[in-house]
């Protein structure tokens, strides 16, 4: 029995959509997307010869993205779209082929089910949970250019505190490559409460060898895309999520419009 097949069988419980979309009719210029947003997988993959725990852990998804998105559609009235997957199997906001989009060794955990896997095991992954998820974001951005509709893009992460033993003192980045003015602007927003630690390209750097989202649906188009990064610790509660949404939101208000 091949995989698709057991998508088929299966749809609402081992396989879900790739991606789940929310108010797909917001008026708001923002679309959201969470590419991480999901630490599900499928019986059939054994959680990949890893213990359970693990994927409760970052290496398997952003913890806190997900509401944080959520919360954020509803208050601005936006566009959102949400992995159904585990980065573990296959990385949204990886490209296709690099050493991070099917990972062997995420932060210091070796990986075993994803070591040696041919390319038709490759390419079924890309099938059912990759390809779904950007060609629906893709044909949403497609059809507001069609309609004239202003789009900015933000894509919703969380970051651990400490990485392979280093802390990070930010409480949130805004990472960018083309648009500057869209993450400085971010920044400003947050920034008035001088309570916290926030910068441009944070913890990470934007770069099209490892990020998917901002380069292809934002740069290539010529729509401004920035990437947020929230510490995990900061949403492991539901008081936090709210925070921060409420933050984001402030940070980023709607623009509406009438779509004739």
């Amino acid at each position: 029995m091949t995989l698709q097949t057991e998508k088929d069988l299966f749809p609402q419980k081992d396989w879900p959509d790739a991606v789940e979309v929310l108010n797909e009719h917001g008026r708001s210029d923002i679309v959201l997307l969470c590419e991480h947003a999901s630490n599900h997988m499928p019986a059939q993959y054994r959680q990949l010869g890893l213990d359970p725990s693990h994927l409760q852990r970052h290496i398997a998804w952003d913890i806190g993205a997900a509401e944080v998105t959520r919360l954020l559609s509803a208050r601005l009235d936006a566009v959102a779209f949400l992995s159904g997957y585990s980065r573990l199997l296959i990385d949204l906001n990886r490209p296709l082929g690099t050493p991070g989009s099917i990972p062997v060794l995420s932060e210091d955990t070796d990986i075993p089910g994803n070591v040696g896997i041919d390319t038709a095991e490759r390419d079924r992954r890309a099938e059912i949970m990759f390809s779904p998820f950007h060609e629906r974001v893709a044909a949403h951005l497609d059809h507001r250019i069609a309609e004239g509709r202003p789009t900015r893009i933000v894509t919703i992460h969380s970051f651990t505190p400490v990485f392979l033993g280093v802390a990070r003192p930010w409480h949130a980045g805004v990472l960018h490559a083309h648009a500057a003015d869209l993450a400085e602007a971010i920044l400003s927003g947050l920034r008035t409460d001088t309570a916290l630690n926030v910068a441009v390209n944070v913890p990470y750097v934007i770069s099209r060898d490892a990020d998917y989202a901002v380069p292809i649906h934002g740069d290539d188009r010529g729509i401004p895309a920035v990437l947020i990064e929230i510490r995990q610790d900061l949403l492991s509660t539901r008081s936090g999520i709210e925070e921060w949404a409420d933050r984001l939101a402030a940070a980023l208000p709607a623009q509406t419009e009438t779509v004739s």
